[in-house]
Formats: C-alpha cells, sequence, structure tokens
C-alpha cells in the first residue's frame, strides 16, 4: 500500500494553494466543498478564483510565495506551472512537517487526492497512487453508475435515526438486521422517490415489527440493448429479491439482475400464452406478500402496451407498495437505431402507436384517421394481422406505395430493417426476425440515407434472393 487511504476533516483548517490558474481553481472547489480556510497565493487569479474571492471564499493574501507562509497551515498545494518553485514548497513543506500535494508530480506528494465520488455523507474515494489515473476514472464512471444519487440522503436520515435504533434494539445484530433491511428495502425506495416523511414513518413500523409486506417495482428494460437500460432500472435489479420477466427481455439485461435473484419467466407469446395475465398477477401479489422485493421486467416501457397499468391496479387493490422505472419503447429505441425518425418538418408532423392485436379482427382502430397522409404509424405486435393492417389502412385512403419498415430485433446485435411499400407489408413481415415492429410511413425512406445500425434488406432484395433459392 503506497498511500494510507484517509478521510480528513478540513472545516475550518487553513490550506494554502499556490497557483491562480484552472488546475489550482479545481483543487480550490474541492476545498472549499470541505469548509476548509482557504488562502491563495499567485501573482494572478482565474476568473473562477477571481469570483470566489470577491464573494469572500478564500483569503488573497500574497503575489509571491515565500516559505513563512507554511507556519500556521494544516496543509499545503502546489499548482503553479513552475517546476522549480513545485519543488522549493515542496522541500520548505517537508522541513515543516506539512502535508503538501505538488498536483500532477506524484513524487512531491506526501498525500494525493482521490477521485471522488460524492454522496455526502457517504463518500466514496478512489485511488491508484498516481500509476493509473485514466484506470480510475473508468471505474469512477462505473461506481457512480451503480451508486444511487438518493444515499446521501439514506445516510443523513441513518444518522438522525442511530440513537432511538439503539435505544429499541439492544444487540449489535439485531441493529445490524435492521439496518440492512431498510437500506434494501422499502425505506430506500421511499428515499429515492423523494418521500421524506413516508420513509421515516416507515423506519417507525419497521422498530415496531409491523413491517412484512415486500413491494413491487415495474421497470422498462428497453429493446434490447443492455445500453439502454436506465440507471434507476439497472440499481433495482441489483436489489430485487425475484424478478418476473418477458421474452422480449434480452439475455444481455437478464445478466444484469443480482446473481441470488430468483428469475422467472412469465412471458406470452402470440398463439402460445405459457403464463396468462392473471397468473402473473396472482403471482405478483404472492411475492410482495412474502415480503419479497418483485422486479416486473417488461421490454420497451411498462406502460406502452406492456399491462403495466393493469399490475399496478392488481397491486394496489393488495395494499402492495409500487413504483415505475420507465424504459424506451420500442417504437423510440429501434426506429432510432434504424435511422427513421418518427416525426420529421418535411415528411410527418404526428405520430401514433397502436397495437396489432386487434380486437375483433380490429374493429377498435379508427382506420379513417390512421390512413391519413403526414404521419407515422409505429405498430406494436402486428406481424401477424399484417396483411389487414395493409388492406385496412388502403381501403381508407393511404396510398399502396406508402413507404414502410418491418425493423427486426431492433436494437440488438441481430437487428434487421426491411424497407418496401405498403402494399407489401405481409411479405415484408413475414421476411423479418422477431420481435418485429411495423413503421408506416414517409419517413421510413430515410432510413436508406441515416441508417446507422444493423443490417438492411429491401423487398425488391428479398425477391431477387427468393429467385435465386429457386
Amino acid at each position: 500500500m503506497d498511500y494510507l487511504p484517509l478521510f480528513v476533516e478540513l472545516k475550518n483548517r487553513p490550506v494554502l494553494l499556490v497557483g491562480g490558474g484552472d488546475i489550482a481553481a479545481r483543487k480550490a472547489s474541492l476545498l472549499l466543498r470541505a469548509g476548509a480556510e482557504l488562502t491563495v497565493v499567485s501573482p494572478t487569479l482565474c476568473s473562477e478564483l477571481q469570483q470566489c474571492y470577491s464573494q469572500q471564499k478564500l483569503i488573497w493574501v500574497a503575489k509571491e510565495y515565500y516559505p513563512q507562509l507554511l507556519d500556521n497551515v494544516f496543509l499545503v498545494i502546489a499548482a503553479t506551472n513552475s517546476d522549480k518553485l513545485n519543488e522549493r514548497i515542496f522541500q520548505d513543506a517537508n522541513q515543516r512537517q506539512k502535508l503538501v500535494n505538488v498536483v500532477d508530480d506524484q513524487p512531491r506528494c506526501s498525500f494525493i487526492f482521490p477521485s471522488i465520488i460524492d454522496r455526502s455523507p457517504v463518500v466514496v474515494a478512489i485511488s491508484s497512487a498516481g500509476k493509473a489515473p485514466v484506470l480510475v476514472r473508468l471505474l469512477r464512471e462505473k461506481l457512480e453508475a451503480l451508486l444511487p444519487s438518493s444515499l446521501g440522503k439514506m445516510a443523513t436520515i441513518a444518522g438522525r435515526w442511530r440513537n432511538k435504533v439503539k435505544h429499541n434494539l439492544h444487540t449489535m445484530t439485531e441493529r445490524r438486521r435492521f439496518w440492512e433491511k431498510s437500506f434494501n428495502g422499502r425505506f430506500a425506495s421511499l428515499v429515492a422517490n423523494g418521500k421524506i416523511i413516508e420513509a421515516e414513518s416507515q423506519l417507525e413500523l419497521q422498530l415496531k415489527q409491523q413491517d412484512s409486506a415486500g413491494e413491487l417495482t415495474l421497470v422498462g428494460a428497453g429493446p434490447g440493448d443492455p445500453g439502454l437500460l436506465t440507471l434507476k432500472g439497472l440499481q433495482v435489479l441489483q436489489n430485487a429479491d425475484v424478478v418476473l420477466y418477458d421474452y422480449l427481455v434480452s439475455d444481455e439485461i437478464l445478466d444484469l439482475v443480482r446473481r441470488d435473484a430468483d428469475k422467472i419467466c412469465v412471458g406470452k407469446r402470440a398463439g402460445l400464452h405459457s403464463v396468462s395475465q392473471e397468473q402473473t398477477n396472482l403471482l405478483i401479489v404472492q411475492l410482495a406478500q412474502q415480503g419479497k422485493k418483485v422486479v416486473r421486467l417488461k421490454g420497451g416501457d411498462p406502460f406502452i402496451f406492456g399491462r403495466g397499468g393493469e399490475e399496478l391496479q392488481v397491486a394496489a387493490e393488495a395494499n402492495i407498495p409500487f413504483q415505475v422505472v420507465p424504459g424506451i419503447t420500442a417504437a423510440i429505441g429501434a426506429t432510432a437505431y434504424a435511422g427513421i425518425p418518427l416525426t420529421h418538418r418535411e415528411y410527418s408532423q404526428s405520430v401514433t402507436f397502436i397495437t396489432g392485436h386487434c380486437r375483433e379482427n380490429g374493429a377498435d382502430l379508427d382506420w379513417p384517421a390512421l390512413a391519413k397522409g403526414h404521419q407515422t404509424l409505429a405498430i406494436y405486435m402486428g406481424t401477424v394481422k399484417s396483411a389487414f393492417i395493409s388492406q385496412q389502412l388502403i381501403k381508407y385512403g393511404r396510398d399502396a406505395q406508402t413507404p414502410v419498415a418491418v425493423i427486426g430485433c431492433g436494437t440488438r446485435h441481430n437487428q434487421q430493417v426491411i424497407t418496401g411499400t405498403l402494399g407489401e407489408l405481409e411479405s415484408l413481415a413475414q421476411q423479418a426476425p422477431t420481435p418485429a415492429l411495423l413503421v408506416i410511413g414517409e419517413v421510413t425512406a430515410l432510413h436508406h440515407q441515416i441508417g446507422w445500425f444493423g443490417q438492411s434488406a429491401t423487398a425488391e432484395t428479398l425477391r431477387s434472393a427468393v429467385l435465386e433459392l429457386a
């Protein structure tokens, strides 16, 4: 170990910063956040330091450095552009046994600034002892993504409750279990959602041992690419006890679920309903009533043809707490990856999301309105009824030559975009890998200009391929 990790209290302690440029300003920002009594030595100050000086956040006492400035300070930072001056400051500080940091000069540091993840009062510091700063930055980015922004609020509330918990729970084991349950359960969810009063009431309930119910979180997994899963969605998956997932959820996203969580497939496919919606609803209630953190993981967004509203109604009727983490719906993600803007000033002034699973052979859709031009139709689960959809739109006035696209496995490594016309929609849909999204409108023609991801095909190339095979 090259450096002993320490967290130093600097509130109202005198700190000397030699240097007035941008690098010095970055160090000054950290020191002021820690409450240091900061003195800056420099002939000039950059705009950021000048602003701090005008706001009386720091002291600017000398234009040139001299050793006596070190006599009454707690630590010193050298951030000048002169190696000779930095060396002099380092030697002077060592002679006076002062902690010193020469910025970007690790051999001349008796202490170093780590990379910081600030969730005050929770602070995480990472260091490679100056050997691999880029690696440290990458690690910090990963940890920033994993650590909820609400950690600081949770820690602050926990600090207020420590004595009360200690008074009610007399053994270390009891207190440890109490806080583990709190930080991984309903209390944490309430704090994350900004419900501080309810969060403290939750702690009160747990102290009285009246809290045995679990909770439900609907999470939108996005259209397939794991990089499109939201940060909050990832955090929820890492804390789940059990995950109920659809067929549309990719394997890469399922790999992000906490390793010891139970994973149960409750997916449904056209013509093959492996788990009915009623069974899923019952499973949600049963698992939550066992005190488990249940995640209902849905492809796309839970509230866009995902029946998420129905599942929340069931949870509400059973008095199960719940929350929703939205996801990128397929029409947004798949078209973006295909280079198809859903709206465009010249071609489409509106977009409509509809489902191909129409009731009573589609009689519940307003076909005359859907057949109007200068709009984009994004049709979920429409491949089975693609022929009927095409017929109805043409019947009510949409031109049979209207450009269309069928996006199979959108945003995934095997994404395929097949383009053609509305009159060819049935044959295009039959060729596309599933899950597939149907997109109808003039904007689909832009795919050939700005498409950037996956493979492309047209109706003409498909016909040629069929002829060659024949």
